[in-house]
This record gives structure tokens, C-alpha cells and sequence, in this order.
């Protein structure tokens, strides 16, 4: 999904020759160790999205707020990660692309600073519009600049690499952010979430080359985009499944903790089990895709709908 939402703003409204073999801008050889700092990015981006859920109710507590309040902290940030991705890819687009990461990072390093020491419900939503604005850009620009670290018959393995920081991080994030949260309180999810992302942002300065921005052939609006019928479904349809899953997922803490009257140390091992059931999940998803795209359409929200009623009917 991240991958798509990426084509939708760079590939969509910037018509380039990136891909060209022939093309000024396509490298010669790969430059592995700025494609593993990218990973690593992404690895600190959905760490930083993920952790909320795993410690909403020692956060809500803390902060004297419901645990309905607390989610909206993952609200946020999806609302602002939304409306910056064209945004950025539009003020950026003549800035080197070196220096837009690095400044996505930097973002997502005062975000977890700021949700840390946050003693209040504003300065947490605060901290995760920081993290909004940086994971829209971070995405609207990775698999461009993806195809500007590599020759374009490597792509595919760039963002394997790429999209390995997102799968590790679904599967560590959540049960290690509980896991620490639960031993020496929720803030210090948060500091091991800046560490992280501080040391991507080292890596990065070190491993990504100059990449002086691309000159745009043609320019085409959002709203031009959103014209095609194709694309008004897609979006739809991602809306749709992105919001059903993230609105269960947000709060399922705070239903271990009072439903199924689970033990702290226990919901870890939930929050692992969920991240090894995505991993397995997308490898059908790559298995399905080569026999059935209707069955990898409908499975996923079919799925998602039976689980939210099965917790539904355990009330």
C-alpha cells in the first residue's frame, strides 16, 4: 500500500525520464548503503505510527485522558500524512532529494522527542502531526528516489530492501514499544523510537549521494489525477480497508486489557502474533496476486471484518 500511495503523488503528477536507461539522472551502479538507510527510515516511520497502540492506556492514564481521546493521536497523524504527501512532493520538487529525507527524518526524530515529554493531550497531538508531516513526505518521494540509487533492473530488489524496514517493524514495533512500556514507562517507547530514528538519520548523512532534483516535463494536479475513474475506486477502496483496519487496531490494547482481562505481559506476545500474521499475510498477498487479483482485493477486508466481529461477539 505504501508503494502505491508513493506512485499516486510522484509518478502521477510529475511526468519524468527517471526510468530512462538513457537518462542523465540513471545511475551506472547501485548505491546499497543509501537504499539500507532509507530502509531504516521506514523502519523508524512505522515504529513511530505503531507505537500509540501499544501503549494507549498507560499514555491515557498519564495524561488523565480517555483512551478514546488517546487514539486520536493515530488520527492525526494519518489525516496530516494524507494532505502533506502532494504537498511536499509539490514544495520539494526542486530541492535535492538527499535534503528532503534528511529533513523527513529530522521530523520524525522531534516528533518522538516531542511525544516523550508531552504532559498533555495538545502537545501529544502536536508530536503526531510533526510525524503526519513527515511520513508524507517520506513516502510521496522513497521509490523515486529509489529509482535514482539504482539501475532501473534493481528496483525491484531496492524496494524489497526498502519495504523490509516496514515488515520488521510491523512484527518489532508494537510488542517491543508494550514491552518496554510496561518495564520503565510509555515515554521510554518513545526515546528508543528517537534513538532509532536518530541513528537512520546518521546513516543517511553518511550513505545517500547528491541527488539534484529532476526537471519536471509536465505537471498535473491532484485533482487531474482523481479524474480517473480507476483511480477514484483505488482510493476509495484503500480509504475504506486502511480505516477499518486502523480503527480496531488502535484501540486493541485497551480491549486485551478489559475484555479478555489479559495480563501485561501478555500483550506483547498479542501485538508479535499480529505483526507475524502480517508478515505471512503479505507473502499470500504475493502469492495470490500471480493467480487472483479479485481474491487479493477481497480477502484482506473480508478478514479484517470477521475479526472485528469475532472481538465484537467475545464482548
Amino acid at each position: 500500500m505504501t508503494e502505491s500511495a508513493t506512485d499516486l503523488v510522484d509518478a502521477a503528477l510529475f511526468d519524468r525520464d527517471r526510468l530512462d536507461p538513457e537518462s542523465p539522472y540513471q545511475r551506472s551502479g547501485p548505491a546499497w548503503g543509501a537504499i539500507i538507510s532509507i530502509s531504516f527510515g521506514t523502519f523508524g516511520l512505522v515504529t513511530a505510527e505503531f507505537l500509540p497502540a501499544s501503549v494507549l492506556t498507560p499514555l491515557a492514564h498519564d495524561l488523565r485522558i480517555t483512551t478514546g481521546t488517546a487514539g486520536q493521536a493515530l488520527t492525526a497523524t494519518a489525516i496530516v500524512a494524507a494532505i502533506s504527501a502532494p504537498i511536499i512532493a509539490i514544495v520539494t520538487k526542486r530541492l535535492d532529494r538527499r535534503v528532503v529525507i534528511w529533513a523527513m527524518t529530522l521530523l520524525l526524530i522531534l516528533s518522538n522527542v516531542l511525544a516523550e515529554v508531552a504532559g498533555s493531550l495538545p502537545v501529544l497531538l502536536a508530536a503526531r502531526v510533526v510525524l503526519g508531516i513527515s511520513l508524507g513526505g517520506f513516502w510521496s518521494i522513497s521509490a523515486a528516489l529509489a529509482m535514482r540509487l539504482v539501475p532501473s533492473h534493481l528496483m525491484p530488489r531496492a524496494m524489497s530492501i526498502i519495504l523490509t524496514g516496514v515488515s520488521v517493524a510491523s512484527v518489532c514495533a508494537a510488542p517491543i514499544g508494550a514491552y518496554v512500556g510496561d518495564i520503565w514507562g510509555w515515554r521510554a517507547s518513545f526515546k528508543v523510537a528517537a534513538i532509532v530514528s536518530a541513528v537512520a538519520l546518521l546513516v543517511q548523512l553518511v550513505t545517500i549521494p547528491p541527488l539534484p532534483p529532476i526537471e519536471v516535463r509536465r505537471f498535473r494536479s491532484p485533482l487531474d489525477v482523481a479524474k480517473n475513474p480507476a483511480m477514484k475506486v483505488a482510493v476509495l477502496v484503500v480509504l475504506l480497508v486502511a480505516s477499518g483496519h486502523f480503527a480496531s487496531f488502535a484501540y486493541i490494547r485497551a480491549f486485551l486489557e478489559s475484555v479478555p482481562a489479559l495480563e501485561k505481559k501478555s500483550i506483547p506476545l498479542v501485538f508479535l502474533a499480529f505483526g507475524t500474521a502480517g508478515v505471512f499475510g503479505n507473502l499470500a498477498g504475493a502469492f495470490l496476486t500471480k493467480h487472483s487479483l479479485k481474491a487479493v482485493a477481497a480477502l484482506p477486508p473480508l478478514l479484517i471484518a470477521v475479526a472485528a466481529v469475532s472481538l465484537l461477539t467475545m464482548g
